[in-house]
C-alpha cells in the first residue's frame, strides 16, 4: 500500500522538474519610458544559513514605477543561485525580464546591482558540500553567528546606476556563449515569498517614482515583506533625480506581452485623428466666398446714391413755383397781367401769415388784391369819377 503513494510523489516530482526545466526568463510587461537608475543602500546583515542576497530592482505598475526592495531569501534548494530581474530595450519599449532560480547565474543585462552581482556572473558566495559560504567583502555578514565564510577581493570599478540594457543611455552588454547556454537549463521561477514581497512593494505607495524621486525610503528587508522591521534599510541617495514623464498615464503595460510595439501604435493612431478637427478650418475658406451679400453691396450702393443725381432734377423745382405762383395768382387778377411783378412779394410775405388759419385768411386776400393792382390810371379814373359832373 505504501508502494502507491511514492509512485505518486515520484510523477510529482517529474512534473514539476518538466515545468521547472524551461527558462523562466521570459518577457513580462514592455514600457515606453525607461525605469529610474538605481539608489545607493546598505546590504542589511544575512539573517542566517542558506539565505542568499536577491537585489532590489525597480518594477511596474499601473502608470508608474515602484521599487521592489532587496532581501534575503533562503534558496529553493541547495545548489541554486539567483539570477535577478532587469530592464531591456526592444522593439520601441523597455521589456522586463524576471530573475529565476538555476545551478549559474545566467544573462541579467549587465545591471551592476552589487554585492556580488557586478553585471556578469555572482561572486557574493558559492555553494560547498551542501553549505552555502558568503563571501565577506561583499557582504554583511555576521561571523559570530555565520561562520561559513571567506574573502575574495572583487573587482568592481563600474560607478554605474543604470537600470535597464541597451537603448538610449543603457547598459551596453550581450550574452556570453555561455550565459546563453545557462539560458537552456533547469530554472526555478521566484518563490512564492518573493511574489509576495513584490505584491506588497506594489501596495506600498512611498516606493512609487513618482513619489520617492528614485529614492525609495525602504530600499532593502531583512526578510521578504518585512518592510516594518528595525533592520529595514532606507536609501542613501537616488542614483538620479527622477521625474515622472507628462506621457507615462498613456504608457500602459502589456502583460505577457511579445510584441513590445503594440503599446507604441496608439501614438500613431492619434496624428491621425488630429487632422480630422482641423478638417473645419479647411471648409471655412470655401465657405466664404459664399456669403455674396457683400458682393451685391457695391450693386446697391450706387442706388443711394442715385437720390443725389435726383436731387439736383428736383432742386430747380423748388425755384420753379416762384414761376408758378404768378400762374396761380392772376386767376383773381386775369384782367391785369402787367401787375402780376408786383404781386409776388406782398404775396410771398402774406403767405406765411395766412398759413396758421387758412380758411379765416382767404376772404381777406381778396380787399388787398383789389387795393394793390391799383394802378395811377385807375386812381384818375375814381377821381374823374368822384368829380362833379360840372367840373
Amino acid at each position: 500500500m505504501r508502494i502507491i503513494p511514492s509512485i505518486r510523489a515520484l510523477m510529482f516530482a517529474l512534473v514539476m522538474l518538466a515545468i521547472s526545466g524551461a527558462s523562466y526568463a521570459q518577457v513580462g510587461i514592455s514600457i515606453t519610458f525607461a525605469p529610474p537608475e538605481l539608489p545607493v543602500y546598505e546590504q542589511p546583515p544575512v539573517p542566517g544559513d542558506g539565505y542568499i542576497w536577491t537585489p532590489g530592482y525597480w518594477a511596474y505598475g499601473d502608470v508608474d514605477y515602484y521599487w521592489v526592495p532587496g532581501t534575503w531569501v533562503m534558496a529553493p534548494e541547495p545548489g541554486l543561485l539567483w539570477t535577478p530581474a532587469y530592464w531591456g530595450w526592444g522593439d520601441n519599449g523597455y521589456v522586463f525580464y524576471d530573475g529565476y532560480w538555476g545551478p549559474h547565474v545566467g544573462f541579467y543585462g549587465g545591471i551592476s546591482y552589487g554585492y556580488g552581482y557586478s553585471g556578469e556572473g555572482y561572486e557574493g558566495g558559492r555553494w560547498q558540500n551542501g553549505q552555502f559560504y558568503y563571501n565577506r567583502s561583499v557582504n554583511n555578514v555576521n561571523v559570530t553567528t555565520i561562520h561559513n565564510v571567506y574573502n575574495v577581493t572583487v573587482n568592481n570599478t563600474t560607478v554605474n546606476r543604470v537600470s535597464y540594457n541597451g537603448g538610449n543611455g543603457g547598459v551596453n552588454a550581450r550574452p556570453t556563449p555561455q550565459q546563453e547556454a545557462v539560458a537552456h537549463e533547469r530554472h526555478v521561477p521566484p518563490v512564492a515569498v518573493q511574489a509576495q514581497h513584490a505584491q506588497a512593494a506594489r501596495a506600498q505607495p512611498e516606493l512609487r517614482a513618482s513619489a520617492n524621486h528614485g529614492k525609495p525610503p525602504v530600499a532593502a528587508t531583512p526578510k521578504p515583506g518585512a518592510f516594518k522591521d528595525r533592520a529595514v534599510v532606507p536609501a542613501k541617495q537616488a542614483g538620479a533625480p527622477y521625474n515622472p514623464p507628462a506621457s507615462r498615464a498613456g504608457a500602459q503595460p502589456q502583460p505577457g506581452s511579445t510584441n513590445p510595439a503594440q503599446p507604441n501604435r496608439p501614438p500613431a493612431a492619434q496624428p491621425n485623428n488630429r487632422p480630422e478637427p482641423n478638417r473645419p478650418p479647411a471648409a471655412q475658406p470655401s465657405n466664404r466666398p459664399e456669403p455674396r451679400p457683400p458682393a451685391a453691396q457695391p450693386n446697391n450702393r450706387p442706388e443711394p446714391n442715385r437720390p443725389p443725381s435726383a436731387q439736383p432734377n428736383n432742386r430747380p423745382e423748388p425755384n420753379r413755383p416762384p414761376a408758378a405762383q404768378p400762374n396761380n395768382r392772376p386767376e383773381p387778377n386775369r384782367s391785369e397781367p402787367p401787375q402780376r411783378q408786383q404781386a409776388p412779394p406782398p404775396s410771398e410775405r402774406a403767405q406765411p401769415q395766412r398759413t396758421p388759419p387758412p380758411a379765416e385768411t382767404r376772404p381777406v386776400p381778396k380787399p388787398q388784391q383789389e387795393q394793390k393792382p391799383m394802378t395811377p390810371e385807375e386812381k384818375k379814373r375814381q377821381q374823374d369819377q368822384q368829380k362833379p359832373p360840372g367840373e
